[in-house]
């Protein structure tokens, strides 16, 4: 049996986070998390870890819409605003697809479309040509 190669690849990590992804256009994608007291830090807001499960979940899904595997080399968030409830999503746009590497852009915004976050992110194409 032929491995799956598919942007949508099942992702536990991101389903026991509550993080749902799609791809939206060519070489984008979009993953979305509804802010809950469990993705909360101490201080009542969203926690920067989920920030960046939700970035790397939505970078993740824009390159691998080539057909390809891919696993995260790099990433780098800049946190900019807050969210304490809401959905947030990120937008994941792929600035550059190489041989073995994908570079890519990422916004977190809140339901308002406020900018929460920014992010590049690289990945590593695991798949052998």
């Amino acid at each position: 049996m032929e491995e799956q190669k598919h942007p949508l690849l099942p992702n536990a990590f991101a389903e026991h986070n509550g993080i749902q992804y799609r791809v939206v256009g060519p070489e984008q994608a979009e993953a979305t998390l509804e802010v809950v007291p469990d993705s909360l830090n101490p201080y009542g807001l969203l926690h920067g870890g989920a920030y960046y499960t939700l970035a790397d979940c939505a970078c993740g899904c824009a390159c691998r819409s080539d057909g390809r595997r891919y696993v995260t080399l790099h990433g780098g968030i800049d946190f900019i605003r807050s969210a304490r409830s809401g959905k947030v999503t990120a937008t994941a746009r792929v600035r550059h697809r190489g041989k073995s590497t994908c570079q890519l852009a990422v916004e977190i915004c809140d339901g308002t479309g406020t900018l929460l976050a920014t992010g590049d992110f690289t990945f590593f194409c695991i798949d052998q040509h």
